[in-house]
């Protein structure tokens, strides 16, 4: 009997066809032999749709080496690829309508203004949003400054920290506002304090040419100054349900507005961090029990709304008091949070868990739900 095979579909970063995660590829591949699971990896570009073939990536453990091999479709597919501004990323649209039919592990989430108006819709989930409006006008950034003294401005598609604009209302009642951020390069804005009038003009430009959330700040700043919070993975294991695989803290680098290791922040286990914010080893462990409840509740939640998904991350910002709030959630995490924690029991599980899931959709012949529509 063959073996089944899972294509990870990805996308290409530039025109010299270098991937972002291509050892994360290579350690799945991996673990997918050990299993039972034949993987392979492709983009769109490599897909021949005349013969129904892909000129797949293929890795041999025997030899450690990468080469090309023509494949037919695989029997599941595995979506990595993450937004990008370019005809790549067209091209991807173009393959996920054209093989909607196909075993796809996991659809694509909408935007974080969507899922954040989805979420809302529920008390259960609600309780843990920020507030948040899809920034229209300065009269938007108006009401969440009169809300909290400090505000996010954000892309509803961003991801790494970038386009990120911090604002804080100063306390000394002169109507200033220290503002500092990271640009869609990732480059740091140094703190500044500016005027209202000032701070109007700033925001209508930053969010030029594209849509942002303006969303209320969760207090997170560390005594040591920098920002920290905690990303959480749920994953489907290999019997098809959802399953907490880990959670870690991310403490920023200095100056950043973001806890994001891409950002030059690092990784620290979550109960550690936790139980130096909270106090205590008891509020610590009580708060991680709370917020597994709500990621997998989520997570199940969002995959009735959306589609299919196999996992998803969860950023989670967690007050003095343990309230927890959910800032935003991503279908495509990467795993090196738990690695660089020190924590690689889970970085492993993080790598194999989709592999499990893969194997018993592919023993179940359950195919999972076809993408869902809502508007945008």
């Amino acid at each position: 009997m063959p073996e089944p095979v899972l294509g990870i579909l990805t996308l290409y970063l530039n025109d010299a066809k270098q991937l972002e995660e291509k050892s994360v590829y290579r350690r799945m591949i991996i673990e997918g032999s050990h299993i039972g699971l034949d993987v392979f990896v492709f983009t769109p570009a490599d897909v021949n749709p005349g013969k129904e073939l892909i000129h797949a990536m293929v890795y041999d453990p025997g030899s450690g080496k990468w080469s090309r091999k023509w494949r037919p479709f695989p029997n599941m597919i595995y979506d990595r690829c993450r937004i990008q501004r370019n005809a790549r990323f067209q091209q991807l649209l173009k393959f996920r309508s054209r093989y909607n039919h196909l075993t796809f592990l996991n659809r694509p989430l909408r935007n974080k203004w969507t899922v954040h108006q989805t979420f809302s819709q529920k008390s259960r989930f609600r309780q843990h949003m920020p507030e948040t409006l899809l920034y229209q006008s300065s009269a938007d950034l108006h009401r969440m400054l009169k809300f909290s003294p400090v505000v996010y401005v954000k892309p509803i598609n961003g991801t790494g920290g970038r386009g990120i604009l911090r604002i804080e209302r100063q306390r000394d009642g002169k109507q200033l506002y220290d503002i500092q951020g990271r640009r869609q390069n990732r480059q740091i804005i140094a703190p500044r304090k500016v005027s209202l009038t000032r701070l109007e003009s700033i925001v209508r430009q930053w969010c030029l040419g594209g849509r942002f959330l303006v969303q209320q700040g969760i207090p997170l700043r560390l005594p040591s100054g920098r920002y920290h919070d905690y990303r959480m993975l749920v994953q489907k294991n290999g019997q098809g349900v959802w399953e907490l695989t880990g959670m870690a803290g991310r403490v920023g680098a200095a100056r950043s507005v973001t806890s994001n290791l891409h950002g030059g922040g690092h990784a620290v286990r979550a109960e550690v961090l936790l139980k130096k914010w909270l106090g205590s080893e008891e509020k610590a462990s009580k708060t991680m029990k709370t917020a597994e409840k709500l990621g997998l509740e989520a997570a199940a939640f969002l995959e009735d709304s959306f589609g299919a998904l196999c996992e998803l991350a969860l950023d989670l910002a967690i007050d003095r008091e343990g309230k927890i709030y959910v800032l935003e959630v991503n279908p495509k995490p990467a795993r090196e949070v738990f690695a660089r924690s020190g924590d690689s029991g889970t970085y492993r599980k993080a790598l194999v868990r989709p592999l499990e899931y893969a194997m018993w959709v592919y023993k179940n012949k359950n195919t999972p739900s076809p993408v869902k529509t809502t508007d945008e």
